[in-house]
Protein backbone atom coordinates (compact mmCIF):
# COMPACT_ATOMS: atom_id res chain seq x y z
CA UNK A 1 0.00 0.00 0.00
CA UNK A 2 1.92 3.43 -1.44
CA UNK A 3 0.68 6.44 0.43
CA UNK A 4 1.48 9.40 -2.54
CA UNK A 5 1.87 12.28 -0.88
CA UNK A 6 1.65 15.51 -3.19
CA UNK A 7 4.25 17.68 -1.26
CA UNK A 8 3.89 21.69 -2.31
CA UNK A 9 6.22 24.06 -0.88
CA UNK A 10 5.62 27.27 -1.78
CA UNK A 11 8.16 29.45 -4.37
CA UNK A 12 8.43 32.32 -1.74
CA UNK A 13 9.46 29.65 0.47
CA UNK A 14 12.50 27.85 -2.12
CA UNK A 15 13.27 31.47 -2.92
CA UNK A 16 13.87 32.50 0.86
CA UNK A 17 15.87 29.44 1.56
CA UNK A 18 18.04 30.03 -1.23
CA UNK A 19 18.37 33.79 -0.72
CA UNK A 20 19.90 32.67 2.99
CA UNK A 21 22.16 30.03 1.65
CA UNK A 22 23.69 32.10 -0.64
CA UNK A 23 24.09 35.43 1.66
CA UNK A 24 25.56 32.96 4.44
CA UNK A 25 28.41 32.15 1.62
CA UNK A 26 28.60 35.38 1.15
CA UNK A 27 29.10 36.67 4.36
CA UNK A 28 31.55 33.97 5.38
CA UNK A 29 33.87 34.94 2.54
CA UNK A 30 33.75 38.44 3.11
CA UNK A 31 34.74 37.85 6.73
CA UNK A 32 37.60 35.94 6.08
CA UNK A 33 39.10 38.99 3.66
CA UNK A 34 38.02 41.45 6.34
CA UNK A 35 40.18 39.39 8.65
CA UNK A 36 43.35 39.04 6.65
CA UNK A 37 43.18 42.31 6.09
CA UNK A 38 42.49 43.88 9.77
CA UNK A 39 45.29 45.41 11.13
CA UNK A 40 47.56 43.76 13.06
CA UNK A 41 47.81 44.96 16.93
CA UNK A 42 51.18 46.56 17.86
CA UNK A 43 53.21 44.87 20.11
CA UNK A 44 54.30 46.51 23.48
CA UNK A 45 57.06 43.99 23.16
CA UNK A 46 58.22 41.88 20.61
CA UNK A 47 61.37 39.40 19.38
CA UNK A 48 62.60 37.59 17.01
CA UNK A 49 63.58 33.93 18.10
CA UNK A 50 64.36 30.47 16.53
CA UNK A 51 63.68 26.55 17.65
CA UNK A 52 65.94 23.96 17.31
CA UNK A 53 65.20 20.39 17.76
CA UNK A 54 68.17 18.45 19.92
CA UNK A 55 69.08 14.93 19.52
CA UNK A 56 67.82 14.22 23.05
CA UNK A 57 64.39 15.35 22.51
CA UNK A 58 65.01 18.95 23.37
CA UNK A 59 64.17 22.05 22.16
CA UNK A 60 66.56 24.89 21.98
CA UNK A 61 65.06 28.51 21.87
CA UNK A 62 67.37 31.14 20.39
CA UNK A 63 67.14 35.15 20.29
CA UNK A 64 67.35 35.75 16.44
CA UNK A 65 68.71 39.04 17.36
CA UNK A 66 72.20 37.80 19.33
CA UNK A 67 72.21 34.37 18.62
CA UNK A 68 72.20 32.91 21.92
CA UNK A 69 70.30 30.22 23.68
CA UNK A 70 67.47 31.64 25.81
CA UNK A 71 66.03 28.77 26.97
CA UNK A 72 66.06 24.79 26.76
CA UNK A 73 62.11 22.48 27.15
CA UNK A 74 63.26 19.64 28.59
CA UNK A 75 62.42 16.56 26.55
CA UNK A 76 59.05 15.70 27.31
CA UNK A 77 58.14 19.02 28.77
CA UNK A 78 56.37 22.16 27.52
CA UNK A 79 53.91 20.31 25.27
CA UNK A 80 51.53 22.92 24.32
CA UNK A 81 54.61 25.02 22.89
CA UNK A 82 55.59 21.64 21.52
CA UNK A 83 52.50 21.30 19.70
CA UNK A 84 52.01 25.44 18.65
CA UNK A 85 55.60 25.09 17.53
CA UNK A 86 54.39 21.99 15.46
CA UNK A 87 51.50 23.65 13.90
CA UNK A 88 53.89 26.17 12.56
CA UNK A 89 56.38 24.07 11.09
CA UNK A 90 53.82 21.97 9.28
CA UNK A 91 52.45 25.05 7.80
CA UNK A 92 55.93 26.08 6.73
CA UNK A 93 56.20 22.29 5.04
CA UNK A 94 52.70 22.83 3.20
CA UNK A 95 54.34 25.78 1.77
CA UNK A 96 57.53 24.10 0.88
CA UNK A 97 59.71 26.57 3.55
CA UNK A 98 62.66 25.67 5.71
CA UNK A 99 62.84 24.57 8.75
CA UNK A 100 64.97 27.63 9.33
CA UNK A 101 62.29 29.47 10.84
CA UNK A 102 62.41 33.01 12.59
CA UNK A 103 59.31 34.13 14.83
CA UNK A 104 57.73 36.84 16.54
CA UNK A 105 56.77 36.27 19.83
CA UNK A 106 55.07 39.30 21.20
CA UNK A 107 52.82 40.74 24.05
CA UNK A 108 50.48 43.13 22.53
CA UNK A 109 49.36 46.47 24.05
CA UNK A 110 45.75 44.86 25.05
CA UNK A 111 48.28 42.18 27.00
CA UNK A 112 47.55 39.14 24.85
CA UNK A 113 50.62 37.19 23.71
CA UNK A 114 51.52 36.30 19.85
CA UNK A 115 53.57 33.93 17.90
CA UNK A 116 53.81 34.61 14.26
CA UNK A 117 55.64 33.00 11.18
CA UNK A 118 56.48 35.98 9.11
CA UNK A 119 57.30 33.79 5.59
CA UNK A 120 53.86 32.39 6.13
CA UNK A 121 51.91 34.88 7.40
CA UNK A 122 50.31 32.51 10.47
CA UNK A 123 49.57 34.27 13.39
CA UNK A 124 48.42 32.49 16.85
CA UNK A 125 47.00 34.62 19.47
CA UNK A 126 48.13 31.88 22.57
CA UNK A 127 45.68 33.47 25.35
CA UNK A 128 42.72 31.42 23.65
CA UNK A 129 43.77 28.43 25.13
CA UNK A 130 43.70 29.15 28.38
CA UNK A 131 46.28 30.42 31.35
CA UNK A 132 48.03 27.83 32.18
CA UNK A 133 49.10 27.36 28.13
CA UNK A 134 49.57 30.88 28.08
CA UNK A 135 52.02 31.08 31.09
CA UNK A 136 54.23 28.88 28.76
CA UNK A 137 54.88 31.61 26.60
CA UNK A 138 55.08 34.29 28.68
CA UNK A 139 57.90 32.24 30.43
CA UNK A 140 59.66 32.34 27.23
CA UNK A 141 59.08 35.67 27.17
CA UNK A 142 60.53 36.39 30.17
CA UNK A 143 63.39 34.19 29.12
CA UNK A 144 64.48 36.63 26.18
CA UNK A 145 63.92 39.88 28.17
CA UNK A 146 66.32 38.91 30.97
CA UNK A 147 68.47 37.93 28.14
CA UNK A 148 68.40 41.14 26.52
CA UNK A 149 69.11 43.20 29.74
Amino acid sequence: MSQGHDVHIPKPVLLGAAVLMVSSLALAGTARVWRDTAPRPVPLEQYEVSFEDRSDGAVVMFDAKTGREVKVLAPGGSGFVRGVLRGMFRQRKLESLGREARFLLAREADGQLSLEDPQTGRRVTLDVFGPTNTEAFAELLAALRQERS
